[in-house]
């Protein structure tokens, strides 16, 4: 069935976070029974290896000169160094290179701005770490470059936020290259959450506020990511955990502000942006894997969250690839 070819381009002051983040999930996307499995490997230019921000020492798989397509995905990592890397002609002209000769491109973090100097986002939308975004934009302008979202899709061209945000597009690649219960077990064992969609803000629902003490509203938080489309009422949720509807309603409101029923219309309207965002499923499909019992019922709840329509998320989102299959 043969494999994934996939290319990661570092760089001296690369994040070791970012790099760490890609292989990691694809490594486990692997694990769990992708196929065709990914198979990555890092290139740098003239094969050195990489210094990273954080004092590792990073080896490189293969000169980036030496790299040929076609490829499945092309992603340049982030870091202090994109400076340097985007002023490197080696590099930005072997990026630019195979670009043309991969499937789908991403970058993370300051990654965006390697793909800028390649003139790979002229005239598209992007992201970046919100603390590096004025700067992008001010040195590409022909970028329309967007701080807000942690992940933006323009075309077969993806840029993450940052950080962790490359976990979200990862799960988001291989929800899309394979099925939504693949990318949901991956997200299970990295203990994070898959419902993060793209153009949500990079401070979500999950990261602006501390995660609950206690044990039991997390409990009920791991099963409500998990399984959107169950029974997810006030008294199925105390059944649970074996407590009062009124008590675990008083927990969450303690530990994290809002109702169980708030924090479950959230999360499943936030999974049906991810499913909008990233795959060409119907609308009717989407709302019954989230939970909602009509599309009406998720369109009510999307405007509501988002100010807009899903048709309307879905159009501004442009995936590039169709869900579910496995091959290219």
């Amino acid at each position: 069935m043969g494999v994934r070819p996939m290319v990661l381009v570092g760089y001296d002051g690369a994040s070791l976070l970012d790099i760490a983040c890609i292989l990691t999930s694809l490594d486990l996307a692997n694990a769990v029974g992708a196929l065709p499995p990914y198979a990555v490997r890092i290139a740098s230019a003239g094969r050195r290896p990489i210094a990273c921000r954080e004092g590792v020492l990073l080896p490189s798989h293969q000169s980036l000169q030496r790299t040929f397509g076609p490829l499945d995905t092309l992603i340049v990592s982030g870091g202090t160094g994109h400076h340097r890397a985007a002023a490197d002609p080696v590099i930005v002209g072997n990026v630019r290179r195979l670009a043309r000769e991969s499937r789908r491109v991403a970058s993370v973090c300051t990654g965006a701005f390697v793909l800028a100097a390649a003139g790979l986002l002229d005239g598209k939308r992007a992201t970046t770490h919100w603390e590096f975004a004025a700067d992008l934009s001010a040195r590409y302008p022909a970028v329309s470059v967007d701080p807000g979202p942690i992940f933006i899709r323009d075309g077969d061209i993806a840029t993450a936020a940052g950080v962790t945000s490359a976990m979200d597009l990862m799960l988001a690649f291989i929800q899309e290259d394979h099925n939504a219960e693949l990318g949901r077990e991956v997200a299970r064992r990295l203990v994070t959450y898959l419902q993060r969609p793209g153009n949500q803000a990079q401070i979500s629902m999950f990261t602006s506020a501390p995660p609950a003490e206690h044990g039991l509203v997390r409990e009920v938080e791991s099963h409500v990511s998990t399984n959107l489309a169950a029974d997810l009422t006030g008294d199925a949720l105390a059944g649970l955990v074996g407590v009062s509807q009124r008590h675990l309603t008083r927990l969450f409101l303690i530990e994290l502000g809002i109702t169980p029923a708030r924090y479950v219309r959230r999360a499943r309207v936030e999974a049906a942006a991810q499913l909008l965002a990233t795959t060409a499923l119907p609308v009717s499909c989407i709302a019954r894997r989230c939970g909602f019992g009509s599309t009406e019922a998720l369109r009510q709840a999307f405007v509501h969250r988002y100010g807009a329509t899903p048709s309307q998320h879905r159009a501004t989102q442009r995936p590039s690839s169709r869900a579910g299959g496995g091959g290219r």
